[in-house]
């Protein structure tokens, strides 16, 4: 009898010990281990190795030769190739965010109203989005804009001479845009929950006032849905200045590198010339770019960027 009152006593305290043990810090690292190894393996080691292979001449076929800020110094002051992928890239993002942007946002007011079907029609919308910019999606939008192609079949049927869109230099860019905006549905899908969190009540009381649909956009869906914006163009930003799946398979970088993206050209030094050293200054060069677009958005949010606790006030972030 007593032997079993001290067994129960004891129970509380071994409970108490377990619930204490998986109280610490050690548990929560245990549970996101898997995520933490694989960062730290497939992200942040290649990173650093990659900062280091920047300062070095590593071609695979000599051993590695530290040459300091040469590969730098030569991309910025000798390398003509630089500067041409560069501006081409930023021609791209320049154009293809704002459009893309745009597209989201107006199916996005169309998707939110409640008519029957509805959801099949977001879930069409977004169909593109999903199967992503792939090789297979890059195939098939070099059909369609083809000389032979579906686009320029279309065309002819109304009597309009067409053209090698993804051949022709003055276009083949225009094209890779026109794919990029094609697939907005990520975007179109933030904008809609966005959309969504806008109280009824702000777009009653402008109509009592004699507010038109228009003025409602501009002074109540806009800065109601500028956080979304703000995130949408962020994030638009970045995977265009990676953009390389369909500059390689549709165009190759032509013609006339007139597809030639910064992706590519980073691409090409590194898988066809083996400058490996010279390639991981390029990309870093990349995430420097990146990194100062972001801050650049960043600082200017403030005057664009309103918040529902700051928008009474008129106040941005």
């Amino acid at each position: 009898m007593e032997r079993a009152t001290s067994l129960a006593s004891e129970i509380p305290v071994r409970k108490k010990s377990f619930r204490k043990r998986w109280d610490s810090p050690l548990a929560g690292y245990l549970f996101i281990s898997p995520w933490l190894i694989g960062f730290l393996a497939l992200t942040a080691y290649p990173m650093l190795l990659s900062l280091y292979y920047s300062f070095t001449n590593y071609t695979l076929m000599k051993p590695i030769e530290w040459v300091g800020l040469d590969n730098y110094e030569r991309i910025i002051t000798a390398d003509d190739k630089f500067a041409q992928s560069l501006k081409l890239t930023f021609y791209y993002v320049l154009a293809s965010v704002p459009l893309k942007l745009i597209a989201a946002l107006m199916v996005a007011l169309l998707l939110k109203k409640a008519v029957r079907g509805i959801s099949v029609y977001r879930t069409a919308i977004y169909f593109p989005s999903l199967i992503g910019a792939s090789i297979a999606v890059s195939l098939l939008w070099k059909n369609i804009f083809g000389v032979d192609g579906f686009f320029n079949q279309v065309l002819g049927f109304f009597g309009i001479p067409g053209t090698g869109w993804v051949t022709n230099p003055d276009t083949a860019l225009w094209s890779l845009i026109g794919l990029s905006v094609w697939q907005f549905g990520s975007s179109m899908v933030i904008f809609l929950a966005g959309l969504k969190q806008i109280p009824n009540d702000l777009y009653e009381a402008s109509a009592v006032d004699g507010a038109s649909k228009l003025k409602q956009f501009f002074k109540i869906t806009l800065p109601m849905l500028s956080p979304t914006l703000f995130f949408n163009l962020i994030m638009g930003v970045i995977n265009s200045f990676q953009m390389f799946t369909p500059a390689y398979v549709i165009t190759g970088g032509g013609p006339m590198n007139s597809t030639y993206v910064y992706a590519l050209y980073l691409y090409e030094r590194a898988f066809s010339r083996y400058q490996l050293g010279y390639s991981s200054s390029l990309a870093w060069i990349m995430l420097i770019l990146i990194v100062a677009a972001a801050v650049i958005i960043n600082l200017t949010s403030k005057y664009w960027v309103f918040y529902e606790s700051e928008s009474q006030g008129g106040k941005g972030k």
